[in-house]
């Protein structure tokens, strides 16, 4: 009898969550059924998803950034269809495959800054691992320094450089010689760096917990400092690159900034295979793979596979003919200039701040009595309470799948596929302006839903991971 995928998809319809709570993770699976996120997704499509039932959603997720050019685009799914056909060999690894070569080099002509040798993983995690591994083998130094509320990842080595303290918990002893600086700060930077026994300064440009965005003149200043002190910088573009701030780079709004290692991943692929890059310069690959015999002194299995190199070239593509990056910034301004609108007529939003399509809308105490009772008492009881009160309605009410910022408990980040329209712009700002108007009529019935929700205990910072 011949597999059918088909089949098992059909028997099991519905069952997602029981599934999962009988075997994989029953906490996540309870915690999405109290907020109402326990949809049954079963068809995606660029920025859309649809549930069993037919209903149309607006992602504004993305994957967490791994779907920059749209769910199931069909240009990757013929490159990865077309391979298959061909019974093209992967993974030989006594080889040196063809396509991982010629997708270095177009991630080189893409990235610049004169970066001359390409690594592939499989993850953003495992990029952040390697690179560690390649600054302390390369330098000759022990210590990494990394901002306040990154993220970088939960593998042991990631988690290290991991700024936010709920991902930290109980899992130590961690990597040691692993120093926290305040995000945007030269001064501490250089003070951290001056000791010179820093291997390298790891940046995100635009941190993925929060949209926090980093100051052109301050990475230009870290990278004059990691220069002068002899410190590699690292730019973690693993949720900012490929595309999503209008740049390839994050990193290359600042016009004098040059990193030493840079990181991508996560839409890499066009979200259909595992993939990630570490692009460094020269001397640092040749520092590692400094003979014959250390040519594989750090390896990973899957790293080359032809269908996520297949992916990635075909992903590369459709950026190009379709002029993502541009459509990134039209997108972007026309969400965050209409946004930013709103800060006069709602009190609760404190800040936007975007580039291209990677947005933070942060939330803060309101000036008005009613209102300030009604944030203090809601953040008393569960600090990502307040943003939940956005996001449940936002899905629930208006179709549309958004996130509370992780660590940073009082910021909605929106990280929505490059090929949004504007129609789809328009579809979150009106869902976003009823649940706002809504939120600012206190007490109401909004307020009586976010304490139902408290009295159901989600636990402070369940938020996604990434």
């Amino acid at each position: 009898m011949a597999f059918e995928i088909s089949e098992i998809l059909e028997a099991h319809a519905g069952g997602n969550y029981d599934l999962h709570a009988e075997h994989i993770n029953p906490r996540w699976a309870r915690a999405l059924g109290v907020i109402g996120f326990d949809k049954c997704y079963t068809s995606a499509s660029g920025p859309y998803l649809w549930d069993r039932n037919g209903v149309k959603y607006l992602d504004m997720l993305a994957g967490y950034s791994v779907f920059n050019i749209g769910r199931n685009h069909p240009t990757v799914r013929k490159a990865l269809t077309d391979l298959m056909a061909l019974d093209y060999p992967s993974l030989v690894q006594i080889e040196a495959p063809l396509l991982s070569g010629v997708l270095a080099r177009e991630l080189k002509r893409r990235v610049g800054y004169g970066l001359d040798r390409v690594y592939f993983t499989n993850t953003g995690a495992e990029g952040v691992e390697s690179a560690i591994k390649f600054a302390r083998r390369a330098t000759g130094r022990t210590d990494i320094v990394y901002a306040s509320s990154a993220f970088h990842g939960l593998t042991n080595g990631a988690l290290s450089l991991n700024g936010g303290e709920i991902f930290r918990h109980d899992f130590g002893p961690l990597l040691p010689d692993c120093k926290k600086v305040p995000f945007n700060d030269a001064t501490a930077l250089e003070q951290a760096l001056s000791g010179k026994n820093v291997a390298a300064f790891m940046i995100e440009p635009i941190q993925g917990k929060g949209a926090n965005i980093a100051d052109d003149s301050y990475l230009a200043e870290a990278s004059r400092l990691c220069r002068q002190y002899g410190t590699l910088l690292i730019a973690d573009e693993v949720q900012s690159g490929m595309g999503r701030t209008g740049r390839f780079l994050a990193m290359q709004h600042a016009d004098d900034a040059e990193p030493d290692i840079v990181i991508l991943s996560k839409s890499l692929s066009g979200g259909y295979v595992p993939v990630g890059a570490v692009l460094m310069r020269s001397w640092i690959y040749d520092k590692v793979f400094s003979s014959l015999d250390q040519a594989v002194v750090h390896s990973s299995t899957f790293g080359q596979g032809s269908l996520a190199m297949a992916a990635g070239l075909a992903t590369l593509e459709v950026m190009d003919d379709e002029d993502l990056l541009n459509a990134a910034v039209a997108r972007g301004d026309m969400l965050g200039r209409e946004l930013t609108a709103m800060k006069s007529e709602f009190e609760f939003i404190h800040d936007v701040r975007w580039r291209g399509l990677m947005m933070g809308i942060e939330f803060g105490k309101p000036k008005s009595l009613k209102l300030k009772t009604a944030w203090t008492t809601t953040n008393g009881l569960n600090k990502d309470l307040f943003c939940q009160a956005i996001t449940i309605p936002l899905l629930s009410d208006h179709n549309i799948l958004s996130q509370v910022a992780g660590n940073q408990m009082t910021t909605i980040k929106l990280t929505p596929a490059l090929t949004i329209s504007d129609q789809d712009v328009a579809w979150f700002l009106e869902g976003f302006r009823d649940v706002m108007k809504r939120l600012h009529k206190f007490p109401g019935p909004a307020w009586e839903a976010i304490y139902r929700i408290a009295k159901n205990a989600i636990p402070s910072g369940r938020s996604a991971a990434e």
